[in-house]
């Protein structure tokens, strides 16, 4: 019985090629003959190889699965310095093999697409939001404009009724005046 793979989750022929190409520096750079080579040495390069092929094709195993160094170096159980100052060769050749990745257009299909969907989301939210907002806007300036003019009927009331008071002279003061007819 065969099984076929779901093509979502294989890795795409920009990945593979990448990988393929890690594989093969990482094998080169683990077997060639130096002085100060150590069988740990050799051990960390096909780490950090083999935690390259693994970013690459989306597989990791122990970090999060970003293409960035401090995910390589926890792909490969290694400390971020290893990568840094020792293995600066194969550092370089990650980041290369990473921006030659991200060029490939649709890499991540399934990822750009959710993201896609979610921004699509929230511009018809924050559209519906901007409409709500002028609707409100609008019936606010009906309002100011109805509370203007019942102030200005209201101070036109006021000044007809200073005019009739100082037309009579001025105001009474009740108080004098019932004191006046007492005595």
């Amino acid at each position: 019985m065969t099984t076929t793979a779901d093509p979502a989750t294989e890795p795409g022929p920009g990945e593979q090629r990448a990988a393929d190409l890690a594989r093969i520096v990482g094998q080169a750079l683990a077997y060639r003959p130096a002085e100060d080579r150590t069988p740990a040495d050799a051990a960390e390069v096909q780490a950090i190889t083999d935690a390259v092929i693994r970013l690459l094709i989306g597989a990791p195993l122990r970090s999060d699965g970003k293409l960035i160094i401090v995910a390589l170096a926890a792909e490969a159980g290694l400390r971020r310095n290893k990568l840094t100052h020792k293995h600066t060769g194969l550092k370089d050749l990650f980041h290369a093999l990473v921006k030659s990745v991200q060029a490939i257009p649709g890499r991540n299909g399934d990822a750009d697409q959710a993201r896609r969907r979610k921004q699509d989301e929230d511009l018809a939210r924050v559209r519906a939001e901007r409409d709500e907002l002028r609707v409100l806007t609008q019936q606010l300036a009906r309002v100011v404009h109805v509370l203007e003019l019942e102030k200005h009927a209201l101070e036109e009331a006021n000044s007809a009724l200073e005019q009739d008071l100082a037309a009579r002279g001025g105001v009474t003061d009740l108080a004098t005046h019932r004191h006046g007819r007492r005595r």
